[in-house]
């Protein structure tokens, strides 16, 4: 078992990145080999088709990204609420994650639009949901055209469910705080307009239901995509919704007592097919972010049971020790201290009957890479694993 001690590390000020590389490829990548502890190289993630080849299948998650970031101010003392959209629930109500002081049923809180603009909705706050801290089933009030009549919220044309109107117009780019945080030490401004064009993968569709961006597949173009299939590496897609849990660190003693968090995910058949014509043709399976490979994995325990391969909601948590079945590499960025993803980074790096090997060297590439000014989380830079 890892000790969740293990997942410390130390983290100098200013290594926290407070915006992408321009252009998104540009971002810098530590390459390192799983087979092959001593060899590292260092390059750009536009040099990604460097160490791919043809018969490759490289495989992204095709979430969308939510304006899930509310603020606003309570309609009774005038105090500051910010909080997250966690979606819709049965009768039209809303899950949201606020934080204020002294929230009780009953309160209602204006929320800002996204320009920082007037009001341009309401929350009117229901019970709290056991068990998730934070957590409200709330009721929607939406202003009409002129501004007057409070009802309920409702879905606009071509709107999906999962992205009402009220929460398009008022909603802001879900950055996590430790961004903002940084932001704010170092002087750094951004547009609004600029974070909800950046938080997103160029390759995102359907649905949107993220709270959180699959970082990794952020330095991915275009044009990086097409060099790519021009070359014989294909590529699948799948989609794993990134919830609030992704930002929780873990707090029990030993990694395997961390309560995972549920996070919807799916994979077509023709993913499905493809991973499967992949591996028996020789090429190699690489997962663009741990979200991809989570739903990889996932899917991949459900057809050596037997199961079936519909959507499903995944709590598999990787730990060094664990057998991978479908994923053989694995772009990632730098992950937080004390995170699930850290430990599933160091799973990919475990050599077989060398119990703590991943951790240990994923310690030490994180070392290296402060230390040769790698920017890190999920605006920062890249690492590349391969087999």
């Amino acid at each position: 078992m890892l000790r969740t001690a293990d997942l410390e590390y130390e983290l100098p000020a200013g290594v926290i990145a407070t915006v992408p590389a321009e252009p998104r490829d540009a971002a810098r990548m530590l390459v390192v080999w799983r087979g092959e502890p001593g060899r590292v190289e260092h390059r750009r993630v536009r040099e990604l088709g460097t160490f791919l080849r043809a018969g490759d299948l490289l495989v992204v998650n095709e979430t969308r990204v939510l304006p899930a970031r509310l603020v606003g101010v309570r309609a009774d003392t005038g105090g500051r609420v910010e909080g997250l959209y966690l979606g819709e629930v049965v009768g039209g109500a809303v899950r949201v994650m606020l934080q204020g002081k002294r929230l009780r049923p009953g309160v209602r809180v204006t929320l800002e639009g996204a320009d920082g603009g007037g009001e341009g909705a309401g929350l009117v706050l229901g019970e709290r949901v056991e068990g998730e801290a934070g957590v409200w089933v709330a009721r929607v009030e939406e202003s009409d055209a002129s501004g007057t009549a409070p009802r309920p919220g409702a879905v606009a044309p071509g709107v999906t469910p999962e992205e009402p109107a009220w929460l398009r117009r008022v909603g802001r780019t879900p950055l996590p705080p430790y961004i903002v945080r940084a932001r704010t030490s170092a002087g750094v401004e951004a547009s609004e307009a600029y974070d909800r064009e950046r938080y997103q993968t160029t390759y995102a569709g359907g649905d949107a239901g993220s709270v959180a961006a699959p970082t990794a597949g952020l330095h991915l173009t275009p044009g990086l995509l097409a060099g790519l299939e021009a070359m014989g590496v294909a590529r699948a897609a799948v989609t794993l919704d990134v919830g609030v849990g992704t930002f929780r660190s873990v707090e029990t003693e030993f990694v395997e007592e961390h309560p995972m968090h549920a996070e919807r995910c799916a994979m077509p058949a023709s993913t499905v097919e493809a991973i499967g014509r992949t591996r028996r043709g020789g090429g190699r399976v690489m997962c663009v972010g741990t979200t991809s490979a989570r739903t990889v994995e996932t899917f991949a325990a459900r057809a050596e049971g037997g199961e079936g391969m519909g959507p499903v909601e995944t709590r598999l948590l990787v730990t060094p020790g664990y057998a991978w079945r479908w994923t053989d590499g694995l772009l990632t960025n730098f992950h937080l201290p004390r995170s699930t993803l850290l430990a599933m980074t160091a799973a990919m790096l475990e050599r077989p009957g060398e119990a703590g090997s991943g951790m240990g060297r994923l310690r030490a590439l994180y070392a290296l890479a402060i230390g040769d000014g790698y920017r890190f989380f999920s605006y920062g830079d890249a690492m590349l694993i391969l087999p």
